[in-house]
């Protein structure tokens, strides 16, 4: 697992939380707010599918299995993009 760039995106996303804090401040349209925090939304998704994907493949698998590895970060994909 790469975790800088897993920081990097909670980094981001801490600082999107931010200017959602000052967008409500200054009472900027509803829809806008809505839209910053469906960003924010999918990026903790996108850190939750990435840590639990790394997670189960560490887990379930072992070194020099890479078909099974394809076939079950293929399933986790969908699993997250159903979510």
């Amino acid at each position: 697992m790469d975790r800088k760039k897993l920081i990097n995106r909670l980094n981001r996303t801490e600082g999107q939380i931010r200017g959602i804090t000052k967008m409500i401040e200054e009472e900027r349209d509803c829809s806008e707010v809505v839209t910053q925090l469906a960003a924010v939304k999918a990026g903790v998704d996108k850190v939750i599918s990435i840590i639990v994907t790394e997670n189960l493949l560490g887990c379930v698998l072992k070194d020099g299995e890479e078909i099974n590895k394809k076939k079950l970060e293929d399933a986790l994909e969908l699993i997250f993009k159903i979510r």
